[in-house]
Order: structure tokens, then C-alpha cells, then sequence
């Protein structure tokens, strides 16, 4: 196999969240007096970038410490309701009995992506919570604890800013079409692989 470490993302890549996202985002809105949105301009602002997306509503930057914060609270409230994408379950049970070693760097709380896992899937890394550095950071400490060069590893995300940070830190770019970001705006950021379905990256892993 080429690669031996796969690096997720986990909201909207490995978990349903976007139901969820949607009215946490507009509670956390209505108490840090940024703009609350419709269904309509959600589905608009999936065909943005993160800058575009901050500038459209009006978010101070000093504010995204404290909005990220409150984010990851009501995450951990809800993980009970929140799922999985089907498939994903089998996919990095697969991944692990291969010898592939699992990483999932996310803005979201550890204990909350432990609590939507369960106890069956076992993930060597996790890198999660917010960052001044960002995300490439991250990765480099991911690749530094599994003494891996960037040439081992595939970072698959769903959002424009992992693309981003793949290229920062010189990893295979992986992007998802079911995910935050529609394909049409990851497709301009010129992912290095997209995956169409959760079978797509198995048998990309697998059988690379």
C-alpha cells in the first residue's frame, strides 16, 4: 500500500453533522451577535472559502476563539445525536486491520468524536481543538508521533481550508463530495484525489 497513515477530518467528512451545524451555528450567532442564517444562504455559502464564508457574517476574528469554544460545547451536548456517514464504521475498521494507521484532526473536541465513535473503532492519533498555527500544524505533529514522512500519509477532509493545509504541509490532498463544501468549490481548489462515496476511499487506501 502507498499509504500508511490516513489523516480525517471528522465533521462532514467521517460524521453527519450539518443538520446539527445549522442551528448551533445560529444560536451561537444570536449570542455573539454575528449574523444568523437561512437554509437558503447555508447552501450558498457551501460553494465559498472560510474567509469568504467569516466575512459573511460579520465576525470580528478576536470573537473565533470564544464562537469555536461555544461550538465544541454544543457539540459535546449533542454528540448522542450525532452519526456517522454510512459506511464510515466499516471503512476505518477495514483501514486499521490493513495495517493503515487512523488520525482525525478536528476542530471538534476529542471526547465528543470518542463519544459518536463508540468503543469499537480504535484511532491511533487525534489532534483535535483549535489552533492558533491551524491545521498543517497538526499534521506535522501527527506525522512526527507516527515517525512518518509526508510521502506515507493522505489528509482527507471537506472543506476547502484542509486542501489547504495538505499543500502547507506537502501531504496528498483528499476531498470529499458529501461533506460542508460543495464538490463544485473543492474542485477549484485543486484536490490532488475526490472521493465520490466512502467506498471510493477504500478502495483508493486499499488498494494503492
Amino acid at each position: 500500500m502507498r499509504y500508511k497513515l490516513a489523516l480525517f477530518d471528522f465533521d462532514g467528512t467521517l460524521a453527519d453533522t450539518a443538520g446539527w451545524f445549522t442551528s448551533a451555528l445560529n444560536e451561537s450567532a444570536a449570542r455573539f451577535g454575528f449574523r444568523q442564517l437561512s437554509l437558503e444562504e447555508m447552501a450558498m455559502l457551501r460553494g465559498k472559502g472560510n474567509r469568504e464564508i467569516i466575512r459573511y457574517l460579520r465576525v470580528p476574528w478576536w470573537k473565533m476563539p470564544a464562537i469555536a469554544r461555544d461550538m465544541r460545547q454544543r457539540a459535546a451536548a449533542s454528540a448522542h445525536e450525532l452519526k456517522l456517514f454510512p459506511g464510515v464504521r466499516e471503512l476505518l475498521a477495514d483501514l486499521r486491520a490493513a495495517g493503515v494507521r487512523i488520525a482525525i484532526v478536528s476542530s471538534n473536541a476529542e471526547t465528543t468524536i470518542r463519544s459518536v465513535l463508540g468503543n469499537d473503532i480504535q484511532i491511533d492519533y487525534f489532534e483535535c481543538g483549535t489552533s492558533i498555527f491551524g491545521k498543517s500544524a497538526r499534521f506535522r505533529r501527527v506525522l512526527r508521533r507516527a515517525g512518518l514522512s509526508i510521502a506515507d500519509a493522505i489528509a482527507i477532509g471537506d472543506e476547502g481550508r484542509d486542501i489547504e493545509a495538505s499543500r502547507a504541509t506537502g501531504i496528498v490532498a483528499g476531498a470529499v463530495a458529501w461533506g460542508y463544501a460543495t464538490p463544485d468549490y473543492l474542485e477549484s481548489q485543486s484536490p490532488d484525489i475526490m472521493f465520490d462515496s466512502v467506498g471510493d476511499i477504500r478502495r483508493t487506501l486499499l488498494q494503492s
